[in-house]
């Protein structure tokens, strides 16, 4: 007996601003497509979100609404919010009709208040994926209306919410470290066979990570520990006579294009403490210095407590990050095998690698029920 082959799924995908949102969303899309190939593809952002770069540059086609931000204290957006969200949800039901959405994948951000809203007056599924330790506002409202979230974090606290990890790109959910560090040293400058430290502060860098390991240079040096000082773009740090910084077992870049190279080749990461990194490392087995950004609402130490809990990783507060300290905690470190194979062991046991698959089968089977037979919105 033939069967009637099933239509392809449409899946619109909101979230963005900043690489935190973005980066998991398109995992959750190459991780759709993978496992049902011509799985239709919509995502949606805003035009001052890095997804106007990042998405078309992962082939997937993306539209655009604007920002809804949720005042949390009277102002003259407060007053203006009705009208605006009143907007934002009448486009976000357009790209829904448009898109013949099955389902709506939420990562967070300003886009998905308006989003959740509209799928749920159309009668579509939702999704949700929470990557932070307190959960945003937009992914708090959108929970109200599915029991289909997932977490990245097991502390989060947030309506229905499953531990999924966090989705990630295959790059870095797939690599073996130890089998990849040669190359990944080789790739990035530096010598094969000595401790290595990587310093990177994220895209946009952080002058309080630069400072202090300049101060701890020499004494880092001194140590036989090599490190990359990944500055971030435009924060070069420069020496006295005007030029690039140079020192013994010293070099600075300021972007690594393939971070499962600076994981491969690092014995310690010293770094922030956001969502993404945090579960990275994990995911990868490396240990971790971890300097919470001190702004916001401390969700940054949060990301990180699990795995300081678990003795893989260390924390110290941004103001207490000096030369002095690194020279104190940080090269002893990673000169340390059996306390670095410690550290690695303990941050692989609480890294999930396949969240981006997870994810991908909730999306599934929340579409699934519809699609059989469903008129499109």
């Amino acid at each position: 007996m033939s069967t009637t082959p099933a239509r392809p799924l449409n899946v619109v995908l909101a979230g963005g601003g900043s690489a935190g949102h973005v980066s998991p969303l398109l995992a959750i899309a190459d991780a759709l497509t993978a496992a049902r190939p011509g799985t239709r593809i919509t995502a949606v952002g805003t035009a001052e979100g890095m997804e106007t770069r990042l998405v078309p540059a992962a082939g997937y086609d993306l539209e655009l609404i604007d920002r809804v931000p949720l005042p949390r204290k009277p102002s003259v957006d407060l007053v203006k919010l009705p009208g605006r969200l009143r907007r934002a949800v009448a486009r976000a039901r357009e790209i829904l009709k448009k898109a013949h959405a099955d389902v709506l994948v939420g990562v967070g951000g300003y886009v998905c208040t308006p989003m959740y809203l509209a799928a749920h007056k159309l009668g579509i599924p939702i999704v949700i994926h929470e990557a932070n330790s307190k959960a945003g506002l937009a992914n708090r409202i959108g929970a109200r209306y599915t029991t289909d979230v997932g977490t990245a974090f097991a502390a989060t606290r947030i309506e229905h919410g499953t531990l999924v990890g966090m989705p990630m790109r295959a790059a870095v959910a797939r690599l073996d470290a130890a089998a990849a560090r040669p190359a990944a040293r080789t790739a990035l400058g530096l010598e094969a066979g000595r401790p290595t430290l990587i310093v990177t502060g994220g895209s946009l860098g952080a002058l309080r990570l630069n400072r202090a390991l300049v101060a701890a240079l020499p004494a880092l040096a001194a140590a036989g520990v090599q490190t990359l000082h990944v500055t971030g773009r435009g924060k070069q740090v420069a020496a006295d006579d005007g030029g690039l910084l140079t020192a013994p077992l010293y070099r600075q870049v300021e972007y690594v294009d393939a971070m499962e190279h600076a994981y491969a080749a690092a014995d310690v990461l010293l770094c922030r403490a956001g969502a993404a990194t945090v579960s990275e490392v994990a995911a990868v087995g490396l240990p971790a210095v971890f300097v919470p950004l001190p702004i916001g609402n401390g969700e940054q130490a949060r990301n990180a407590a699990e795995l300081v809990d678990a003795g893989a990783a260390l924390l110290v507060d941004d103001a207490l990050l000096t030369g002095e300290w690194i020279e104190a905690t940080v090269a002893p470190l990673c000169t340390d095998p059996a306390r670095l194979a410690a550290m690695a062991a303990a941050a692989a046991g609480h890294g999930i690698r396949d969240a981006a698959e997870r994810m991908a089968d909730m999306v599934f089977a929340a579409a699934a029920p519809t699609t059989a037979g469903r008129e499109h919105p």
